[in-house]
């Protein structure tokens, strides 16, 4: 802003000095004289288009005043021949209107509407809509049609939206005939339609070379005070120039401009502006040349000036000094700024090259001579730095530069600048002694990053690399293979029973097994090889391998081998074991995060098939664990929409075949599957953990079908339904049950997994003593399988056992498996337990049983689950055939 003022004061300056005081006023007379002339031009411009403008308006209201009255005058004969037979047809009209067509004629339809009923018509063709038409009803026209009747005289209207289509104008003209007594009686009406665009084409609106927009006012003949119906709305508040449309009744206003509207400016403006500028220059130029000259004399004396004082405070500021040296005399000059660096007096005294050179401290004397002696002899510039010494005895580094300069006639000279570099030289030396340092701490970081790095990418117990540092080198070694023509593969290994190691012998005995298997890996890994530890126990081998992978199978039979020797730990001779899971990258689009998943499921392919053992990871298992995967996802959802449900299987007494209760039975009513049993499912649920929410799910829908079943009236004594050990071991079991208000002795748990009932877990027996408390009956699944045994009877106290079908389907043919079937229900009976035998498959199978005194069955031979709705059918059918 400073610097835009300073500059708005020259101009200001150089414009209102006195010696521009002539050519100002010059320029004030031109000026006045080219405006008035200007205004004078504009308003003549303005006259002849408005007059061009004029004649052209002038043609367009003729052509219109002609066509419109020629139209309706061809009609008047018609209309006078209507007055002589006003009774006449049709026929007899088209006849006579079809004379008024042709040649010039705008003319597109005449209509006859007697009793203003439109009945007469020519053409009819095309017109067949206005047919009809009765003017009284019509609001459109209505007003006009009554006006002509009453006023006795044409009337004209429009434009109008025709019946048949299109617009046009329409020309009424009343018919009154004469009647009994001199009277004259109202007959009708014959309008006659002239076509706008016909209308408008002849009267030249359409010509190309009009060169004017066009505008008509006073639709329905009003005139001024009418709608406009033709042209742009804008001519009207453009100035047009306007005249009048004189019709048979009434009138239009025509108004127009030119299409690229007035001109602004006259077409010879900018020539009659050049003739006065050039008048107006030919006065002042001389008187501006001159003001200028003398006042660029006085703007370089001042900024001689200027630049004077400028350069005499940047010295002074910057402490540089300036001296001359004659080359011919050899006469010094020094100002005061070089005396006051060489610590001389400032009194304008002659020095000399004594004063000079004794300054200079003695080892620097030789190089400043030189670069002086080299400046002359080569008529260059001079530049040296040195260091003096004051008379104080203080030294000082300065820094010279020079140039030799000649004027005309004159000998030459060299001048200079000299400036005290003493802080400069200090800060340069503190750099250098910073920057070794910096270069010194640097290094030790590098050494300190490196040590960093090398722990973040090892294990710190055995050394190896870790999980970081297998991911970098898993994309190196899948790239390298790819590149080399063959494929990486990973071996996952897991330490089978180091748990226990851990555990017994503490984690310091761990800690021992997972260095000397770090140390067997590395002994059996070959160069190129790559072993780390992953977390855990578990290691990696990252290796490359052409298409003979047998290689990795004898690999790995080496490791298992080698781990299973006996470590020996301050007395201790432990053993374990390892798992191996093999992946080979063996595909073109294989990926390298892929490698170590494959593995890992391989992996846990080798450990659910006995451990200590290697598998190779194949399509199959990625196939098994995606079905898996989708089974999972598949039954979380169908929890959530309650997709299970509860099948019914009967039970039987073996004495009566009466249906003394059901099983309910987990069911999946799969969206896609159908109906799935629980084999399908229950694996998958039970590593979900949503075993105990499907256990709830049945108990829940068996209550309320039971409650359904005894709203019904039928009578089924009781429901059975699992529970797993887990859900045993709920702390809120107990709570959620009483909730329920279960009736007693209508459900039964059954514990499938009884064996948890040998352990001492008091939550557990806690659990069932309430359970029984609740009045619930406790009852004992799958007995004889191995889960449950004698000492859980009497722990538990069952109000019934379930022999396992393994043990009674074989009864028939087998005599050992049926003396053991009896000696299970003696046990029962001799404990006060009922007996339940499930897989009945026959009749004789029942017969059997019942022999040997088994409470109650329940099989195939007696009826399959079902759901809720078929069991009443079942048991319905069962009452009725009791009944009869």
């Amino acid at each position: 802003m400073a610097l835009f003022g300073a500059r708005f004061g020259g101009i200001k300056d150089a414009v209102f000095s006195s010696a521009n005081i002539p050519a100002a006023m010059a320029v004030l007379v031109i000026a006045i004289s080219a405006a008035y002339a200007d205004h004078q031009n504009k308003i003549v411009s303005d006259q002849t288009a408005r007059a061009d403008v004029l004649v052209k308006v002038n043609l367009i209201r003729a052509k219109l005043e002609g066509n419109i009255n020629g139209n309706l005058q061809l009609v008047h004969g018609l209309v006078a021949t209507v007055v002589t037979e006003p009774y006449m047809g049709q026929q007899r009209f088209a006849s006579l209107a079809s004379n008024l067509f042709g040649g010039d004629s705008q003319l597109n339809n005449i209509a006859g509407a007697p009793d203003l009923v439109v009945s007469l018509m020519y053409p009819l063709k095309g017109n067949e809509k206005a047919v009809g038409l009765d003017y009284r009803m019509d609001d459109r026209q209505r007003n006009a049609a009554l006006r002509a009747r009453d006023e006795r005289k044409l009337i004209l209207a429009g434009p109008v939206d025709l019946k048949q289509g299109g617009q046009g104008f329409i020309g009424r003209f009343p018919v009154f005939v004469p009647s009994a007594g001199n009277t004259e009686r109202f007959w009708g009406i014959i309008s006659a339609v002239v076509d706008v665009q016909r209308l408008y084409r002849a009267s030249g609106l359409f010509d190309d070379d009009l060169g004017i927009d066009v505008a008509l006012i006073g639709k329905d003949a009003l005139g001024p005070r009418g709608d406009q119906f033709f042209g742009n709305i804008g001519v009207r508040k453009s100035n047009p120039v306007t005249a009048e449309v004189l019709l048979p009744s009434g009138s239009w206003q025509i108004a127009a401009i030119p299409k690229s509207g007035w001109p602004s400016t006259p077409s010879n403006a900018w020539f009659l502006r050049a003739i006065m500028a050039a008048a107006g220059a030919l006065v002042v130029i001389p008187f501006l040349v001159t003001s200028r000259l003398i006042g660029e004399r006085q703007r370089n004396y001042a900024e001689l000036r200027r630049l004077s004082r400028r350069l005499e405070l940047a010295l002074e500021a910057s402490a540089i000094g300036v001296w001359e040296h004659d080359l011919a005399t050899n006469d010094l000059s020094w100002d005061d700024r070089v005396n006051e660096i060489y610590g001389k007096p400032s009194d304008g005294g002659p020095r000399g090259y004594s004063d000079w050179a004794g300054a200079i401290h003695p080892q620097d004397l030789a190089g400043a001579n030189a670069d002086f002696d080299r400046a002359v002899a080569s008529r260059g510039t001079y530049s040296s730095e040195y260091r003096i010494i004051r008379s104080d005895g203080e030294i000082r580094h300065v820094r010279a530069k020079a140039t030799i300069y000649q004027a005309p006639n004159e000998t030459a000279k060299m001048i200079g600048a000299e400036w005290d570099v003493t802080a400069d030289v200090l800060l340069n030396t503190d750099l250098v002694r910073a920057k070794q340092l910096s270069e010194s701490k640097n290094a030790e970081l590098g050494a300190a990053k490196a040590r960093i790095e090398h722990i973040a990418l090892h294990d710190s117990l055995t050394g190896l690399p870790n999980r970081r540092y297998l991911d970098q080198m898993l994309e190196e070694y899948t790239a390298n293979a790819k590149r080399d023509g063959c494929y990486a593969a990973l071996l996952h290994i897991d330490l089978d029973r180091f748990k226990h190691i851990n555990d017994t012998l503490g984690h310091a005995a761990g800690d021992a097994m997972l260095v000397h298997a770090s140390a067997v890996l590395r002994s059996k890994v070959e160069n190129g090889g790559f072993v780390a530890r992953i977390g855990g126990d578990e290691f990696v081998v990252l290796c490359t391998v052409n298409d003979d992978i047998k290689q990795l199978a004898l690999l790995a039979d080496r490791i298992i081998s080698q781990m299973g020797e006996p470590v020996y730990y301050r007395g201790h001779r432990c053993r374990f074991g390892v798992s191996v899971g093999i992946a080979v990258d063996n595909r073109k689009d294989a990926e390298a995060k892929h490698l170590l998943m494959n593995a890992d499921i391989a992996l846990y392919r080798a450990k659910s098939r006995g451990r200590n053992r290697h598998e190779f990871f194949t399509e199959a298992m990625q196939s098994e664990i995606v079905d898996t995967k989708q089974i999972a996802d598949e039954l979380l959802g169908g929890l959530e929409r309650n997709e299970f449900i509860a099948f019914y299987q009967p039970q039987f007494s073996a004495k009566t075949l009466e249906i003394v209760g059901v099983e309910a039975l987990a069911r999946w009513r799969h969206p896609k599957e159908g109906i799935l049993a629980p084999d399908v499912f229950l694996k998958i649920a039970e590593e979900l953990n949503v075993v105990s929410t499907i256990d709830r799910t049945i108990l829940n829908q068996a209550l309320s079908d039971f409650q359904g079943w005894s709203a019904a009236g039928l009578h089924i004594p009781r429901v059975s339904v699992n529970v797993s050990a887990r859900r045993l071991q709920d702390e809120e079991l107990i709570k959620s049950l009483r909730e329920l208000n279960i009736k007693k002795g209508t459900v039964s748990f059954e514990l499938v997994e009884s064996i948890f009932l040998d352990e001492n877990d008091d939550l557990v027996t806690w659990n069932v003593d309430q359970i029984k408390q609740l009045g619930i009956d406790i009852e004992i699944d799958d007995f004889g399988t191995g889960y449950a045994s004698i000492v859980s009877l009497l722990k538990l106290q069952p109000r019934r056992l379930k022999i396992d079908r393994q043990l009674v389907i074989p009864i028939v043919e087998s005599p050992q498996r049926r003396q053991v079937v009896s000696s299970i229900i003696e046990i029962g009976k001799s404990l006060g337990i009922e007996v339940i035998a499930e897989g009945v498959e026959t009749m004789e199978h029942a017969r059997v049983l019942k022999g040997l005194g088994c409470d109650i069955l329940q099989g195939y031979a007696f009826g399959q689950a079902l759901d809720s709705d078929r069991l009443k059918v079942l048991v319905r059918s069962r009452r009725l055939r009791a009944a009869s």
